[in-house]
């Protein structure tokens, strides 16, 4: 029978399996959900670093003499 969600298989040194397995057991969760849990944060963390990044790119070319007035964006 075919998975509904896409599998992976990955290898881990003992002491990070150990703490992922301890991290599930206080969770009340599968390793496979607390694995997928801290990807998705990982996922989430790496992408508001590269948003900040982008931010901070268009900070240090913000001209306020060019930026438009509250009134001139909405009209």
């Amino acid at each position: 029978m075919a998975a509904k969600n896409p599998r992976l298989i990955t290898v881990l040194e003992r002491p990070l399996y150990r703490r992922l397995k301890r991290a599930a057991k206080a969770d009340g969760v599968s390793l496979s959900a607390k694995a997928r849990d801290l990807l998705r944060e990982a996922i989430e963390l790496e992408e508001d670093g590269y948003w900040a990044q982008q931010g901070e790119k268009r900070l240090a070319s913000f001209d306020k003499r060019k930026a438009l007035t509250d009134e001139e964006v909405w009209e």
